[in-house]
């Protein structure tokens, strides 16, 4: 039976379901394969004082802004925002919409993975691991507009819709929590595994020094100090809508600033426990080639995951049983991370248009998988995924956060509201320092990190593509997030809610918000 709280909303049954459920969400697959390999190119061990001061500075005070308008104005992104200020209900579905479009990709991620989960029980991928994932398997093509489906693609990935349906329409306790629950402790022990099998191999000292020889020029490098705040930022799944909808599933009484202390550096741990692991066995993969680790390719993204790694498991003593726990680990990463994305666009649909949570997860998630299986499961799937992912994750994720800030601490001045609501409800205690980071520090760095990354993909492109490819899914995408938004935020809400709504505990000198949603006066299901 789903818990709910004294506002009728279901509620995680504990602060730990909550804290395992964000973690999910935060460990995923760029932990794995995206960390390690910005590490090593920014200055390997002097890479770890960015990376702390973007954590410090950015990562943990914009987790904490999520947390605060999800617990304290009680909805997914469009409602709570709508709740604060009403105009801001576009952002909220600007966000959701990110989410959406990145879902529909990363789905195809987890797919590939589930098919590697199988390959390695016999190491199927053979002696050129490239060729079997580029031409073989993923049966790559040219940039275009495809149709040609890859059924060793098509038939995982459906089984990941199918998957992803039933655990949303159990609900947020039912569904969301007791997945985390399980598969959370279960991705630590089998990653703990991996790197302490990592270590005892041929050469994988020589790797861990390559990951940590510290290049202390680098810290004089502007770029590696974007490098660092664009991991923490990308890493703790922070200003696309997904810690808002969790914090308003949080009971009222909880300890947010503390389960968010838990959260942040668990995922940096994490991420370093990856970078461990990752280099000890490119150690022995160097080794075997009597090269240097940073002689290596592929030392990040996909190619690492699916082309490097297998080579390494190819060559080392057991390699199937590694490569069965690595693909599995990656699995479990990437199936939590989707379900903590997805939850927000179903909570938000269910909310605006009065839908159950079944219903609601049920057409989510059909849509959701025909667009996988029509964009990411054909012969230009990879080319288009790495497109999308560029444009969402650099610049749309980036200005949701700029425009987050802006408007929270400037236009709609909620700023110290937000703050006291977190002290009141909060064992660790945030000063005013906290919103000075929010609204001056915050829009300063990442409005450096944004222009940067536009002005070189207008001047340069991306990866060589077509300009008409990177228009249709780079600047395409992001014009589809923000007219969906517009349109979505029109149209009138249908939902149930309470009209009258108070953010709970009552705080002095709180201004009224800019106007109240006009929502029918229902009573709340139970």
């Amino acid at each position: 039976m789903a818990q709910r709280g004294a506002d009728g909303r279901e509620t995680w049954t504990s602060s730990t379901g909550f804290i395992l459920a964000a973690i999910g969400s935060a460990v995923g697959l760029g932990n794995i394969w995206r960390f390690p390999g910005v590490a090593y190119e920014n200055g390997g061990g002097a890479f770890l004082i960015p990376y702390l001061v973007a954590l410090l500075t950015a990562g943990i005070p914009i987790l904490f802004l999520d947390y605060a308008i999800g617990h304290r104005y009680r909805g997914a992104a469009p409602l709570a925002y709508r709740r604060m200020a009403r105009p801001a209900e576009t952002l909220g579905w600007f966000q959701i919409m990110l989410s959406f479009v990145i879902a529909v990709y990363y789905a195809a991620v987890i797919a590939w993975s589930l098919s590697y989960f199988v390959f390695a029980f016999d190491l199927r991928w053979g002696d050129d691991p490239r060729s079997f994932f580029l031409n073989d398997y993923l049966q790559v093509g040219d940039p275009e507009l495809s149709t040609s489906l890859v059924a060793g693609v098509t038939i995982p990935l459906v089984l990941v819709w199918v998957a992803v349906l039933v655990v949303l329409a159990l609900g947020v306790a039912n569904g969301v929590q007791r997945v985390n629950i399980i598969f959370i402790p279960l991705l630590f022990v089998a990653f703990v595994g991996l790197v302490v099998r990592a270590l005892t191999l041929e050469g994988a000292f020589a790797g861990l020094d390559e990951f940590f020889t510290p290049d202390w020029a680098a810290l004089a490098d502007a770029n590696v100090w974007i490098a660092a705040y664009s991991q923490i930022f990308f890493s703790l799944s922070i200003a696309f809508g997904i810690m808002v909808t969790y914090a308003s599933f949080q009971r009222r009484k909880a300890n947010m600033t503390t389960s968010g202390l838990v959260v942040a550096f668990a995922n940096s741990s994490f991420e370093l426990l990856a970078g461990i692991g990752v280099f000890a066995t490119l150690g022995f993969m160097a080794a075997q080639q009597n090269i240097a680790v940073g002689d290596l390719e592929g030392l990040t993204g996909p190619i690492l995951s699916f082309v490097t790694f297998p080579a390494v498991i190819s060559q080392m003593p057991g390699g199937n049983i590694f490569g069965v726990i690595f693909f599995g680990s990656l699995v479990l990463a990437g199936f939590t991370s989707i379900i903590s994305i997805l939850l927000g666009v179903a909570a938000s649909v269910q909310e605006k248009f009065g839908l159950g949570q079944r219903a609601s997860a049920v057409t989510v998630s059909a849509i959701c998988a025909v667009l996988s299986l029509a964009l990411f499961s054909t012969t230009s799937g990879l080319l288009a995924l790495d497109t999308v992912d560029q444009w969402a994750n650099n610049i749309g994720i980036v200005f949701s956060a700029i425009a987050m800030a802006i408007l929270v601490i400037w236009v709609f001045r909620k700023g110290d509201v937000l703050r006291r609501h977190l002290n009141a409800v909060s064992t660790f205690k945030l000063g005013r320092w906290w919103v000075l980071l929010i609204g001056a520090l915050a829009p300063l760095y990442l409005g450096w990190m944004l222009v940067q990354r536009v002005v070189v993909l207008i001047t340069e492109g991306y990866e060589g593509l077509p300009q008409w490819y990177l228009n249709v899914f780079g600047w395409g995408m992001l014009g589809f997030v923000v007219v969906a938004a517009a349109l979505l935020s029109a149209v009138p809400w249908r939902g149930r809610d309470n009209p009258d709504f108070r953010p709970w505990p009552a705080l002095p000198e709180e201004p009224e918000p800019l106007a109240r949603p006009d929502l029918p006066r229902q009573e709340e299901t139970r």
